[in-house]
């Protein structure tokens, strides 16, 4: 993931200081799921440690890992549209301490607030199309005949 989607680079400081007032800090050990895909998106998480790993199931195979994720980055952004599902699975590829943030609440703050709603809106639109296009590239590389195409 570019910096131009993490948390630091994606909200100006007073936006993020506001979101960061809600959050609270969790941990998960190596092999946790964060989530199915699938499943009800009712908070998101941001990494300050570790790697999560984001999947996509395939019938009649194993999921397939199509993107990784570090420090400052979100996970998950399906609790941000409607009808507030996972698009993608979660786990945590090593030991992971991440801050935590209640959907609800996060919506409610953007409701109640245009300016900030519109930022972080626009915050999670740019890691939606970024992570569209990164696992674009990363499912060509494996089922593809000739792979992405893009130099390694």
């Amino acid at each position: 993931m570019t910096s131009t989607t993490s948390l630091s680079a994606g909200l100006a400081p007073a936006h993020r200081e506001r979101l960061m007032r809600v959050s609270r800090e969790v941990s998960f050990d190596a092999g946790s799921r964060l989530f199915e895909e699938g499943r009800r998106a009712d908070r998101f998480w941001i990494v300050r440690t570790g790697t999560v790993t984001l999947d996509l199931r395939v019938p009649g195979r194993r999921a397939a890992v199509v993107g990784s994720l570090g420090h400052g980055e979100l996970v998950g952004w399906s609790w941000h549209f409607t009808p507030y599902v996972w698009h993608l699975g979660a786990e945590a590829m090593t030991p992971v301490r991440a801050y935590e943030f209640d959907a609800e609440a996060v919506r409610a703050m953007c409701a109640r607030d245009a300016e900030f709603g519109r930022a972080v809106a626009n915050w999670v639109g740019r890691v939606v199309a970024h992570r569209l296009h990164a696992s674009r590239v990363r499912l060509l590389d494996l089922y593809a005949p000739y792979g992405s195409g893009s130099p390694v």
